[in-house]
């Protein structure tokens, strides 16, 4: 069975934060820039940042949460059987396939959002969303 772990949802939310940066960054960043048309100008801080990283840490937590919350159920019937690390993967994939996929197409189907922009983020997202579910089985 499932237990819901605060240290479980930091992790997870932390995790998650970490691969952002990297994907957004040192990994992808240069592809992301130029997908998301973003031009450097040299000049930007790292604190004019904070306040963005901070809310992005918060909205993680809160994925992290309700994921938890989420497994906690799954978990909790006899038909999933145990918390294993592949489990909580494939459902972090149909949490991301579910939610994310169909909420985010919004952009790119109303809004003209590029596609490749958005299958760039949905890629990210997927992973992230995998990785959590991971963190959150195992922890």
């Amino acid at each position: 069975m499932f237990t819901f772990n605060i240290i479980a949802v930091i992790l997870a939310a932390v995790a998650s934060f970490i691969l952002g940066f990297l994907f957004h960054g040192p990994i992808a960043g240069k592809l992301w820039m130029k997908l998301a048309n973003i031009h450097p100008t040299g000049k930007e801080k790292f604190s004019d940042m904070i306040h963005q990283m901070a809310w992005n840490l918060i909205v993680n937590i809160v994925t992290a949460f309700v994921m938890a919350g989420t497994f906690w159920l799954v978990f909790s019937s006899p038909i999933m059987g145990p918390a294993i690390w592949y489990k909580g993967a494939i459902l972090g994939g149909w949490l991301w396939l579910g939610f994310l996929v169909p909420s985010s197409s919004i952009e790119v189907i109303w809004m003209g959002r590029s596609f490749k922009l958005w299958l760039f983020e949905t890629v990210c997202s997927l992973i992230t969303m995998v990785v959590m579910g991971i963190v959150l089985v195992i922890w």
